[in-house]
């Protein structure tokens, strides 16, 4: 079904929207995510470092209980324990002191360095509770200041993850992707993946540019629907005019509706699978290749690399890879094209390659073909 509709935006929604991009960093805590290595709760860390305090207060109530005698009574065990948990807590009752010199060497030189450790535990322990946000907050001031170049994932459904998964085969870093949907459980399974998430609506532009779609390279549209698709191409092309959009749409005849609203290429999701069931009927092992095709973790798969110096002036078909077009200066000539007659300077080969040879790999070949 065609889509007929014209975009309203309210001056209220004009104005939660400039609220939002205006607000302080330790406020949208919440709002952008930030992959973490794996934490302990603060009461876990709480009891791991009690049990610390404990071990040093055993660890002084030995030591004073085998100088036992040079205190100012005789000391059982139990007040070896007492004797060090009120000198470590600094406390200090007075009622049980050292009164020979060794005894008071010792104090000094292991009780008292104890004291201080025994006393970091404790605030360290405060502190690293009570600064939790501010930490984040540094995190997410850095994160913003430095983020560019790197790819958006608009809608983490099943397009959206598949689109990730390709991204991560290509050996694009984790840290290069931010996430950007409403769903919560959807944000935690990115978050696992180490990606960068941003909780919001993509349709509005202050979720677009928290996420620094002003700054990236290139953004995936991938929502559940096609409205929402040419609503956020629209906005991610009034914010950013030079960012590649990848855009996925439904039903073919939305297509025109996505590149008429800025959409640099457009994947028509229910026609592919459509006509991947009807090769299915006859012909299934054609599907299944297309499959090992589309799959960039194993098999072979289809990749570009730039060409090597002495494929210039080849033909792409006598080439050892199974070429299937030359792209030249962003524009993709099948074999079948005048074009695609002769590799020139500076092209690049779309070929089938076998999984475990990483484009990087062959980039790094390129460049020693060079130097020699």
């Amino acid at each position: 079904m065609a889509l007929s509709f014209q975009p309203r935006i309210s001056f209220r929604s004009r104005l939660r929207g400039e609220e939002l991009t205006a607000l302080p960093d330790h406020a949208l805590i919440n709002v952008i995510r930030l992959p973490q290595e794996a934490r302990t709760t603060p009461w876990a860390l709480i009891f791991r470092r009690f049990i610390y305090a404990i071990i040093l207060m055993i660890l002084v109530a030995v030591i004073v209980w085998a100088d036992r005698d040079a205190y100012s009574e005789p000391l059982t065990f139990i007040d070896a324990v007492y004797y060090s948990a009120v000198s470590l807590s600094t406390t200090g009752y007075g009622d049980i002191t050292p009164v020979t010199q060794t005894a008071r060497l010792v104090n000094i030189f292991i009780v008292t360095p104890l004291r201080v450790a025994f006393l970091m535990l404790l605030v360290g322990t405060t502190l690293s509770v009570l600064t939790e946000d501010s930490r984040k907050t540094l995190q997410l001031q850095r994160w913003r200041k430095n983020v560019r170049n790197h790819t958006i994932i608009i809608g983490y459904g099943t397009k959206g993850r598949s689109a990730v998964e390709a991204l991560l085969a290509d050996g694009m870093s984790p840290s290069n992707i931010v996430v950007i949907d409403s769903n919560n459980e959807s944000l935690v399974h990115a978050e696992n993946r180490g990606l960068v998430c941003v909780h919001g609506n993509a349709t509005k532009s202050d979720v677009l540019k928290i996420a620094g779609v002003n700054r990236a390279r290139s953004v995936v549209v991938a929502p559940s629907s096609d409205d929402t698709a040419v609503l956020v191409t629209l906005s991610v092309r009034e914010i950013n005019p030079g960012v590649n959009i990848v855009a996925s749409v439904r039903e073919a005849e939305n297509q025109h509706l996505l590149e008429q609203s800025g959409a640099d290429s457009v994947v028509i999701s229910s026609e592919t699978a459509g006509r991947l069931l009807g090769i299915a009927t006859t012909t299934p092992t054609v599907v299944e290749m297309m499959e090992d095709l589309l799959s960039p973790n194993a098999g072979f798969t289809v990749s570009e690399r730039p060409i090597l110096d002495d494929e210039v002036g080849a033909n792409p078909r006598h080439l050892a890879d199974i070429v299937l077009g030359v792209v030249r200066s962003g524009e993709l000539y099948r074999l079948d094209s005048p074009e695609a007659e002769t590799v020139e300077p500076g092209d690049k080969l779309l070929y089938i390659r076998y999984a475990p040879e990483t484009p990087d790999n062959l980039t790094e070949a390129a460049h020693e073909n060079e130097d020699d």
